[in-house]
């Protein structure tokens, strides 16, 4: 075996010590680059997807190692990119846009953050029992809601959603401020009337309380919403449907406030790194169809189309490649 020179200084140990320091030495060789993707809670999309992409980047991409991390989601990702914590990020467009701008809660500096691809649609779902005696969202005031947790998207949509119809946090009884997985258990224990959570479809808490025997779920209407919050925020958002049958107890067709997930990193990620990045997402997608299916949204073309951001020049790249336009490109 022939030793590199550092491997040549520890001649002297036993051969079984020599053995693990070079292959310790040749394991830290061969892993250059470790990259932290920031998701969501363990209940959500974001997660799941982001354990499925990060096997891909170490498997497909030589030097790179990828691991999954739980967040409170969209708000704290975009800080944690900020603060060079995390490579990677999942956000919803509207935290993107607001971090862009400098205006992000609890953060006034602006945030380099640049799109590689938009990803799938979130639905914002409005969760309720039955027996509660919630049919819409006027129905809300008075109640117990938990309108997600604190450093989410879901929680940025979920209010501007209430402030459509002109319902304010005072207006309920209680206002919890909990995850998906959080929300969907304290319903089964009775200890809120609604949850609000912003996911794609079927997401598990959801899934896994409409499939709670002795509960009844429902999903409260609000599509009208969108072009209140469009008029005020911006076009983030559009009406799209939770089809009916997507989580048991859900009869029919649900008309909801949806946006584009982005998946994201920092302006000061390298260009070819950015570019191999978006690339192994866009020609494995079906390896996280397998993951999730609410990957089969995910194609080239709607890679271009919901990012209030710029793209990165790596993702750039191979659009151009692939022949797509970007929107505002150079």
């Amino acid at each position: 075996m022939k030793l590199t020179a550092r491997c040549k200084v520890f001649a002297a140990v036993p051969a079984i010590l020599l053995v693990i320091a070079c292959s310790l030495e040749t394991a830290s060789a061969q892993v250059k680059n470790r990259l932290s993707i920031a998701t969501g809670g363990t209940g959500g999309v974001y997660y799941p997807l982001g354990g499925g992409f990060a096997a891909l980047i170490s498997k497909h991409l030589p030097g790179v190692e990828a691991t999954a991390e739980v967040t409170t989601a969209s708000v704290d990702n975009m800080k944690l990119l900020h603060a060079d914590k995390i490579a990677l990020a999942f956000t919803l467009p509207d935290t993107a846009w607001d971090s862009y701008q400098g205006q992000l809660k609890g953060l006034s500096e602006k945030i380099g953050v640049r799109a590689l691809a938009a990803l799938y649609s979130n639905y914002l779902h409005i969760v309720t029992l039955d027996g509660v005696g919630i049919k819409s969202i006027n129905d809300l005031k008075g109640k117990r809601v938990s309108t997600g947790a604190p450093g989410s998207g879901t929680e940025i949509r979920g209010l501007r959603v209430l402030e459509a119809y002109g319902i304010s946090p005072k207006d309920l009884k209680s206002q919890e401020r909990l995850g998906v997985a959080e929300s969907a258990g304290a319903m089964k224990d009775r200890r809120i009337d609604a949850f609000i959570w912003d996911g794609g479809l079927p997401t598990a808490a959801v899934l896994d309380l409409g499939a709670t025997p002795g509960i009844k779920i429902h999903l409260i209407p609000h599509g009208d919403s969108v072009a209140k919050m469009a008029a005020k925020y911006g076009p983030l958002y559009f009406v799209a449907t939770i089809p009916k049958g997507t989580y048991g107890g859900v009869d029919a067709d649900v008309p909801v406030a949806a946006a584009t997930n982005l998946l994201a990193v920092h302006a000061r990620m390298d260009e070819p790194l950015a570019y191999q990045i978006t690339k192994l997402l866009l020609e494995r997608t079906a390896d996280l169809v397998a993951v999730h299916q609410a990957a089969k949204e995910i194609s080239l073309k709607s890679a271009v189309v919901g990012s209030p951001v710029p793209y990165h020049p790596g993702a750039l790249r191979y659009y151009k490649e692939k022949g797509i336009k970007v929107s505002g490109a150079k």
